[in-house]
């Protein structure tokens, strides 16, 4: 499989677009190119029976599970909306993304 080019990284702020968490907004946790998938905290829960160990108790719990990345927008704070990552160079020679909706400079 090949790799996904994606402009999300870890610690975004992402709106899910599509499936049953659609609206929901978190932070991506990891982002797996190789997959084409993203993990978003508190999003795209599910249950998991875990039998118990040394380390755990065991019992049922609730963990995030990957979403695919184009089920995903960024969030930008200025639109208050999902919106499409475009990527520039800036005038001093660095690479930033903006974007596209309100030509915001989302990098530092």
């Amino acid at each position: 499989m090949n790799m996904i080019k994606t402009r999300i990284r870890r610690d975004d702020e992402v709106v899910v677009i599509a499936g049953r968490d659609k609206g929901a907004r978190g932070k991506v946790i990891r982002v797996m190119p190789a997959e084409g998938r993203v993990l978003v905290s508190k999003v795209n829960l599910v249950k998991r029976h875990m039998r118990p160990t040394q380390n755990s108790a065991g019992g049922i719990i609730e963990k995030e599970a990957p979403l695919a990345i184009s089920n995903v927008q960024f969030y930008c704070p200025k639109c208050k909306s999902g919106v499409r990552l475009g990527a520039k160079k800036l005038e001093d020679g660095r690479k930033v993304r903006f974007c596209r909706k309100c030509g915001e400079v989302l990098d530092r």
